[in-house]
């Protein structure tokens, strides 16, 4: 994995790459088509100083076509791996350190969205009072999810993220 940097710019060169390498930071790739912007918005990465380089419909041998994220000098939390998995199931995220991938993770819909997602029912509890949201993922695909204060349930598509 410790290719020299001349290295990995000629051979992305030669794969005929569209969207520019990053020196550090993250790459978030396997975005379904026409969720890159939602994505960004949702990791707040429009209001930051970092470069954010987003790549739309672009080909994928594994599924058509994808969007992704290049985001430099930024490293995603854990919370923010939940959040991509409830709009992009299927995406990767990869460290990105010296030009080189230093590690490769599949984002997973965890069982249990703690204080990421709001309850669709308005008279719940969870969206009266100062409580953090808590749903129970009852399936994942396709995604299903139940609220632990007032078991209301509903389908993924929607579910209305934390900002």
């Amino acid at each position: 994995m410790n290719e020299k940097i001349s290295d990995v710019k000629t051979n992305a060169t030669k794969k005929g790459l569209i969207v520019r390498l990053i020196k550090d930071g993250t790459v978030i790739d396997h975005i379904p088509p026409g969720k890159g912007i939602k994505i960004a918005e949702l990791l707040n990465l429009f209001n930051q100083d970092s470069v954010v380089i987003i790549g739309q419909n672009l080909e994928s041998t594994k599924y058509g076509k994808k969007d992704i994220i290049k985001v430099e000098n930024r490293f995603l939390k854990s919370e923010e791996y939940n959040k991509i998995s409830l709009i992009a199931p299927y995406a990767t995220i990869n460290i990105i350190k010296n030009y080189v991938i230093q590690e490769k993770k599949k984002v997973v819909i965890p069982d249990v969205l703690e204080d990421v997602a709001l309850c669709n029912n308005a008279n719940c509890i969870s969206n009266k009072e100062p409580v953090p949201s808590r749903l129970y993922v009852l399936n994942k695909n396709p995604l299903t999810v139940v609220c632990y204060y007032c078991g209301y349930e509903f389908s993924g598509e929607n579910i209305k993220l934390k900002t």
